[in-house]
C-alpha cells in the first residue's frame, strides 16, 4: 500500500474526514474529529494509534515499525510504506486504529457512524 491507497482505504470508512492542519506534508485523517491516521507525504509513512502492548510486539516483529513520530509513543507506531508490509496487514492495522479511536467516542458520537 501507498500512501494514496491508504488514503482511499481510509476516506470509505464511516465519518472520516482528511485535512492538512500542520503543513501540506502531513494528511491527518480523523473520526468525529479524533485522529486515527497521520500520513507523512515526505516520509512515505503512516502513523497509527494501536494498544501499548501490540505497539511494543509489532516494533520488535517489523524494522519498518518504529515508535510514534512525533506521538504518544506508548499508543502511536510509525510504519514505513516501503513494501516489506504486506498491504492486508496495513489494513488490518489501519482498522485496528480506526476502532480502537472509535471506542472512546461519546455513545452519541458512536451512534453517528451507525
Amino acid at each position: 500500500m501507498n500512501i494514496e491507497e491508504v488514503h482511499l482505504y481510509c476516506m470509505q470508512k464511516k465519518g472520516v474526514t482528511a485535512s492538512f492542519p500542520f503543513d501540506e506534508e502531513t494528511l491527518v485523517l480523523k473520526v468525529c474529529s479524533k485522529m486515527f491516521l497521520l500520513a507523512s507525504l515526505e516520509k512515505n509513512s503512516i502513523n497509527l494509534k494501536c494498544e501499548p502492548e501490540k505497539a511494543i510486539e509489532l516494533r520488535e516483529q517489523y524494522s519498518a515499525i518504529t515508535a510514534g513520530y512525533h506521538m504518544n509513543k506508548a499508543l502511536w507506531n510509525t510504519i514505513e510504506l516501503n513494501g516489506s508490509i504486506p498491504s492486508s496487514l496495513l489494513a488490518q492495522w489501519i482498522d485496528d486504529s480506526y476502532n480502537f479511536v472509535v471506542e472512546k467516542l461519546t455513545k452519541k458520537e458512536q451512534a453517528l457512524l451507525q
